[in-house]
C-alpha cells in the first residue's frame, strides 16, 4: 500500500508529466472543489430558509387550525382539552379571526383582524414593542396594525380607525366599530400589509358573540406532521369544524425549498461529474506517457492488482485535494454569506430580498455538520469511481509492449 501511494504521489508530480496531462488534472482538482465549495454554501443557504420558515415564519401562522362551520365553536375548551391529550401539541389558543374594512371618508380598506388571548398569544409579542402590548392587554378597543398597514392607513398610535365588520353570512348592513390604535407590529411579508391584532374580549364585541371563539390554533413540537395532527386530533372533536393546517395554506414555501435543494442534488452530481471527466482524461494520459514506467515495473514483480491501485490512488489525490479545499472554502463562504450579501446589497443599492415580499430581508443560512459530510463523501465516491476504468487499462497492458513502446 505504501509503495503504490509512493507511486502514484511520483507519476502525479508535474515535473514527471506534460505540462497539458497537469493542466487537466489541476482543472480536475478545481472542478471538485468548485462544487463542493458551491455546494455546501448552497446547502447552507436552503436550511437557513427552512430554519427561518419553522422558527419565524411558523410562530405567527398557526400550525393546525380547527375552525367553525357555523358562527362560533360550540365547545372550544373540548377542542383544547382533545388537542393537549396529544403528544405533539405544545400549545392550544382560542381565537377569533374575522376581515373587516377600515373606513376614511370615501375610502375603504381591508383587513384581517385577528383577536387573540392575550394571556397565552406569546409569538406576536416579539414583535411589537412592551409598551404597544401592555397598551392591547389593558386598553379597551385597542389594536395593533401590521407597520405597512398603519403607513397605508397614515395613522399612528394615538389614532382611531372605523372598522366596518360584517355581523353574518348574510349582512345588509355592517357593525361600525370604533378602535383606538395603540402601535404597530413589524414581522415582514404581507403579514405586515394586511393584519391587525385586537383582544379576544374587543374582538367578541366586534363579531357579536358573548363567549367563546371561532377557531382554535395549535402549535406543535413536529410542525411536519401538520396534516397528521390535524386529522388525528379533529376525528376526536364533537364540534362541526374545518380542518387545516398550514402546508395546505403555505407549503407551497416548504415545496420550493425542497426543489431547490433537490435541483442543487442535480447540479452537484453534473459538477462533479464533470470534474471526474478530467479526472479520466488525466489519468488514460498519464497511462499512455507511462507505459514504459509501468512495463518496468511489471518486469520488477509488481503484480497488476498493484498497477491498478497506483493509478486509483493518483486519481484520488485529485479528488481528496480537491474535496479538502472546496470543503474549507465552502465553510468560509458560508459563515461570510450574509455579511457578503449585505455588501453587494450596499453595492448595487438594490435588496436581493424585500422585507415586505419575502418576511426576510438577508439571506440565511444555518451550516450542518452532516452536509459538510455528505458531499465529501460524494465527491470522493464519484472520485474513486472515475480512477477505475484507466487503472483497469493499466494494469492489462502487455508487459512487452510496453517496454518496447
Amino acid at each position: 500500500m505504501r509503495l503504490t501511494w509512493q507511486l502514484a504521489r511520483r507519476f502525479r508530480n508535474r515535473r514527471e508529466r506534460s505540462g497539458f496531462v497537469s493542466f487537466i488534472s489541476a482543472s480536475s482538482t478545481l472542478g471538485i472543489a468548485l462544487g463542493c465549495m458551491v455546494f455546501i454554501a448552497g446547502l447552507s443557504v436552503m436550511n437557513g430558509f427552512e430554519k427561518v420558515l419553522q422558527e419565524r415564519f411558523l410562530s405567527l401562522i398557526p400550525h393546525v387550525e380547527f375552525t367553525a362551520v357555523n358562527q362560533q365553536l360550540a365547545d372550544p375548551q373540548q377542542i383544547i382539552s382533545a388537542s393537549l391529550e396529544h403528544p405533539n401539541v405544545v400549545s392550544a389558543m382560542p381565537v377569533i379571526r374575522t376581515q373587516g374594512m377600515v373606513q376614511q371618508g370615501a375610502r375603504f380598506t381591508g383587513v384581517q383582524v385577528q383577536g387573540i388571548d392575550t394571556e397565552q398569544a406569546q409569538a406576536i409579542q416579539e414583535y411589537m414593542s412592551h409598551n404597544t402590548w401592555q397598551s392591547l392587554l389593558n386598553v379597551p378597543n385597542a389594536v395593533v396594525l401590521g407597520v405597512k398597514l398603519a403607513e397605508k392607513l397614515k395613522v399612528t398610535a394615538g389614532d382611531t380607525v372605523m372598522l366596518l365588520v360584517a355581523q353574518n353570512a348574510n349582512f345588509r348592513e355592517p357593525k361600525r366599530v370604533r378602535l383606538n390604535v395603540q402601535g404597530t407590529f413589524e414581522f415582514g411579508g404581507q403579514v405586515d400589509h394586511q393584519f391587525a391584532y385586537v383582544s379576544l374580549a374587543t374582538a367578541r364585541e366586534m363579531v357579536g358573540i358573548e363567549a367563546g371563539a371561532t377557531a382554535v390554533e395549535l402549535k406543535l413540537t413536529n410542525v411536519m406532521q401538520a396534516q397528521q395532527v390535524a386529522s388525528e386530533v379533529g376525528y376526536s372533536i364533537k364540534d362541526y369544524v374545518y380542518l387545516d393546517h398550514w402546508m395546505r395554506s403555505q407549503g407551497h414555501l416548504y415545496r420550493d425549498i425542497q426543489l431547490v435543494r433537490m435541483v442543487m442534488y442535480l447540479v452537484l452530481i453534473l459538477v462533479l461529474a464533470v470534474a471526474c471527466f478530467n479526472i479520466i482524461s488525466t489519468l488514460i494520459m498519464t497511462v499512455q506517457e507511462k507505459q514504459r514506467h509501468i512495463g518496468i515495473l511489471r518486469t520488477m514483480g509488481l503484480r497488476g492488482k498493484q498497477i491498478m491501485q497506483v493509478f486509483v490512488w493518483q486519481g484520488l489525490q485529485n479528488g481528496l485535494i480537491g474535496t479538502v479545499l472546496g470543503s474549507i472554502a465552502g465553510v468560509l463562504l458560508t459563515l461570510v454569506l450574509p455579511d457578503l450579501m449585505s455588501w453587494l446589497q450596499w453595492l448595487s443599492g438594490e435588496s436581493f430580498l424585500a422585507s415586505d415580499v419575502y418576511f426576510i430581508n438577508q439571506i440565511p443560512v444555518h451550516l450542518q455538520l452532516s452536509d459538510v459530510i455528505l458531499v465529501t463523501v460524494v465527491a470522493l465516491i464519484m472520485s474513486v469511481f472515475a480512477t477505475l476504468y484507466p487503472a483497469w487499462r493499466a494494469a492489462n497492458i502487455e508487459i512487452v509492449q510496453a517496454i518496447s513502446h
